[in-house]
């Protein structure tokens, strides 16, 4: 500790350390504050989400969560549980399948589906649900700290 930092005990899992079927969930019950921070954040001020007599002439009839917002809670899993910290995204993909609205409670469930041992990286099945749900779907590829570096 010639730094005088000691960052070990921040990092999350190592390549090495990382096996096939491995799975981590985050939930979270989405609230109108969270609607509110995520436009005040993003500048998206889609009235889809905020403005309920415009948006109950749409197909959902009602207001929706931004699907960013919901997708954001996979980010959440990934850079805090699997792998956790020191990993970083390299791609994601999502295909939104369902609203979600405020006052669900949604789960975000990552799940390791294929290690690339030559670059460090991972493949991970993303999903996120709201009750037996599925509202996203898609697929993370990241970057994993390794012990050998």
């Amino acid at each position: 500790m010639s730094d005088g930092m000691n960052f070990h005990g921040l990092h999350g899992y190592f390549f090495e350390d990382l096996k096939v079927g491995m799975e981590e969930t985050f939930s979270r019950t989405i609230t109108d504050t969270d609607m509110r921070n995520f436009t005040g954040v993003s500048g998206d001020t889609n009235p889809m989400h905020l403005n309920e007599e415009f948006a109950k002439a749409s197909p959902f009839h009602g207001t929706i969560v931004f699907g960013m917002l919901t997708a954001s809670l996979i980010s959440a899993v990934i850079g805090t549980k699997l792998p956790g910290p020191g990993c970083i995204y390299m791609s994601q993909t999502l295909k939104f399948l369902a609203p979600v609205r405020v006052g669900d409670t949604v789960y975000a469930v990552v799940t390791l589906k294929q290690l690339f041992p030559e670059k460090k990286r991972a493949l991970l099945d993303t999903k996120c649900y709201v009750k037996d749900t599925v509202v996203i779907e898609g697929e993370a590829l990241i970057k994993v700290p390794s012990k050998t570096i």
